[in-house]
């Protein structure tokens, strides 16, 4: 992942512990939906370093609906976020309201929290529309201090917006996981090594490249390595590549319809403040 700007893992460091706290209040006195949603505003602003009354937009309507939150910078919209109460379980149901929203409005990064896990989506403009799972963690088992929980962070930090990381990061997904390594030890090259090296095993075997393929479908690899929606999605990926011929798909869904906002009034005091300032506790150096 590309380097993070040290004052960005400063941010991450001083605010992660914090928030660590509020979430266990939060979930302690089981706050509802309204109440988490201004916790995970708060979250954007303090850890990812979006500018509260600028760049994180409350109610934004699509189609008659509203989805919780919304960056957008330069009136473009990066991510849309749909939020559950702190207490609630993310369901399938969620996930496909999540979904929807943002492929009724064109965003292909969408974000389903309830403040304690997260998942960062990722829309693939298809017919049928379709996604992947791109990242997902629990904030309160974040350590700030460690790259890899930094790398997460910065995923969806502002500053992360302008390298492209997310993007950089979904690459790496769709091409190390085990449907395309799966893919890859079915290929050609692969099977050809195979059978060099089991012939200098078994002194001059003779053996055919298609038994060997045989064996590592059926008795080396798991059947849902090779077989379902996954499978056949890495093997398409693996065949272009041998093929020379890959062609990413495109990268900007097409422009989405004008929307409208609807800018929350700012609490005096904000949820967050609420929730740390009745445990009687202000430092979290």
């Amino acid at each position: 992942m590309a380097n993070i700007p040290k004052k960005v893992i400063d941010r991450f460091v001083k605010a992660v512990p914090k928030f660590q706290k509020v979430l266990q209040i939060a979930k302690d006195r089981d706050i509802n939906e309204s109440d988490t949603v201004s916790v995970l505003n708060d979250i954007f602003s303090e850890v990812f370093g979006y500018d509260k009354y600028l760049e994180i937009t409350s109610e934004l309507a699509i189609r008659g609906t509203y989805c919780d939150l919304a960056i957008k910078i330069d009136d473009k919209i990066h991510f849309l976020a749909e939020a559950k109460a702190v207490g609630m379980d993310l369901k399938e149901a969620h996930v496909k309201q999540a979904i929807d929203y943002g492929a009724n409005h064109g965003v292909q990064w969408v974000i389903l929290s309830n403040a304690i896990e997260w998942r960062l989506y990722r829309i693939r403009f298809e017919q049928p529309i379709n996604f992947d799972l791109v990242v997902s963690f629990k904030f309160p088992e974040i350590n700030a201090r460690e790259e890899k929980y930094q790398d997460i962070l910065f995923l969806l930090s502002k500053e992360g917006i302008g390298k492209n990381v997310k993007e950089a990061h979904y690459d790496k997904v769709q091409s190390v996981n085990r449907y395309v390594i799966g893919n890859l030890l079915l290929g050609e090259p692969v099977i050809t090594v195979l059978r060099r090296e089991l012939k200098r095993l078994a002194d001059g075997i003779k053996i055919e490249a298609g038994e060997i393929e045989n064996i590592v479908r059926s008795d080396v690899l798991k059947r849902e390595i090779v077989e379902g929606d996954q499978a056949e999605i890495a093997a398409a990926r693996v065949n272009k590549f041998y093929k020379k011929t890959v062609k990413r798909p495109p990268r900007k869904p097409a422009a989405g319809q004008a929307v409208e906002t609807k800018e929350p009034e700012q609490p005096t005091v904000s949820v967050t403040e609420k929730l740390l300032g009745s445990c009687g506790s202000e430092d979290y150096k």
